[in-house]
C-alpha cells in the first residue's frame, strides 16, 4: 500500500525527491505520515481538500481488502 500511495503523492507534486511516507503499523490499522515539499503541500491537498479526500478514500478501499484501516496525515 505505500507504493501505491507514494505513487500517487509523486505525480501530483513537483518536488518527486522530497516526498518521504512514513508507516505506522498497528494490530488493526496502518497510519501513514506523509511529507512534501512546502511548495507541493497545496497539490496534495488541494481546494477544499478535495484531492487528500480522494485519496484517503482511494487508501480505504485498498485497506479494506487487507480488513484495516488506514489513517493518512500531512505532516508540514
Amino acid at each position: 500500500m505505500k507504493e501505491v500511495l507514494k505513487t500517487i503523492i509523486s505525480n501530483l507534486v513537483d518536488n518527486e525527491e522530497a516526498v518521504e511516507i512514513n508507516q505506522i503499523d498497528s494490530e488493526k490499522s496502518i497510519t501513514f505520515e506523509v511529507k512534501v515539499a512546502d511548495s507541493d503541500m497545496g497539490k496534495v491537498i488541494g481546494k477544499q481538500g478535495k484531492i487528500a479526500k480522494a485519496i484517503r478514500t482511494v487508501m480505504k478501499s485498498l485497506a479494506a481488502k487487507e480488513h484495516k484501516k488506514v489513517i493518512i496525515e500531512f505532516v508540514d
